[in-house]
């Protein structure tokens, strides 16, 4: 008998289908590709020749789409390198992360406003969890693959050999929802350069102390040697999302009173300078930033305990 629940599923996986991407089931209500992983494979039938993994078992065809979800109302899986995409995928905080951390949405309209671009147009689903997936078409000539923290922290690319949960699937956490069905947009410039320039080796920099005009509390004076690091240690193509997520941080114990701002902003200044790739007006302006929207975020407080 034909489980017809899957049906509004295989919707959602021949509209993908029809746009040109790849796809694969995923395991009902998961986000895990489904069928057999490596180390079990019986190397019969679609493995005789050796195991297929999901972005080569991964199609466009209609009829074997069909037979798939007819079986098992599976999730639906997008092989983001055969479908020609590269998918920014800005993840929701953790609930370790420091109050004032900027999630994975503002900090790309922060890295957007750096560019000096605006935030691109361009297809955009929501996560399950609230966060968001940005689809790109990949530049002529690259192959991109996957990343994580590349462009900063609580932001992951997926390209070749990778995937995302397309629309229509639902796990624990929720819905994959629709929020703009245009086509995708070419993958930016600067988020390409990002991508693809390599990194410079992280020079073995150590901050100089902070001085503080107040007397802080250890935590707070922990707080901001440990800030004050980061950024000094932080790698190009990092640092200036670690300068921001810094000064969103310190931003919180400089509305509650335990740090002056101005402590904070010279702290931050010279520990940029130390690895700097840019000029110290620009990476005052970050610190300028992320101190004002912290601080507009987190009225004065009660004081951190000593």
């Amino acid at each position: 008998m034909i489980d017809l629940s899957g049906l509004g599923l295989l919707a959602h996986a021949v509209a993908a289908a029809e746009r040109g991407w790849h796809v694969f089931p995923l395991r009902p209500r998961d986000k895990r590709p489904a069928g057999h992983a490596s180390s079990r494979c019986p190397r019969t039938g679609r493995c005789e020749d050796g195991h297929k993994t999901p972005e080569q078992r991964a199609t466009t065809d209609v009829d074997l789409l069909a037979a798939a979800w007819t079986h098992a109302p599976y999730n639906i899986g997008i092989a983001t390198g055969p479908s020609g995409l590269l998918v920014v995928d800005l993840d929701t905080l953790k609930a370790t992360d420091e109050k004032g951390t900027p999630d994975g949405v503002a900090l790309f309209e922060a890295l957007c406003e750096r560019a000096g671009q605006a935030v691109p147009l361009t297809h955009r689903v929501r996560t399950a969890r609230g966060g968001m997936h940005l689809y790109f078409t990949q530049p002529a000539g690259q192959r991109l693959g996957n990343t994580a923290g590349r462009l900063g922290r609580h932001i992951d690319t997926r390209g070749w050999g990778g995937y995302v949960v397309a629309p229509g699937s639902t796990t624990a956490d929720g819905t994959y929802e629709v929020l703009d069905d245009r086509p995708p947009a070419p993958l930016p410039v600067w988020v390409l350069d990002a991508l693809t320039v390599r990194p410079k080796p992280v020079r073995a920099t150590t901050a100089p102390p902070a001085t503080l005009s107040v007397r802080a509390s250890r935590y707070a004076a922990a707080a901001l040697r440990g800030e004050v690091d980061n950024v000094a240690r932080a790698a190009d193509g990092t640092r200036n999302a670690t300068l921001l997520a810094a000064a969103r941080a310190l931003g919180r114990l400089v509305a509650s009173g335990d740090l002056a701002r101005q402590d904070v902003q010279e702290a931050l200044s010279r520990a940029a300078a130390g690895n700097a790739t840019q000029s110290q007006r620009y990476y005052d302006d970050v610190i300028t930033r992320g101190l004002d929207w912290s601080i507009a975020h987190n009225p004065a407080g009660t004081r951190s305990a000593a």
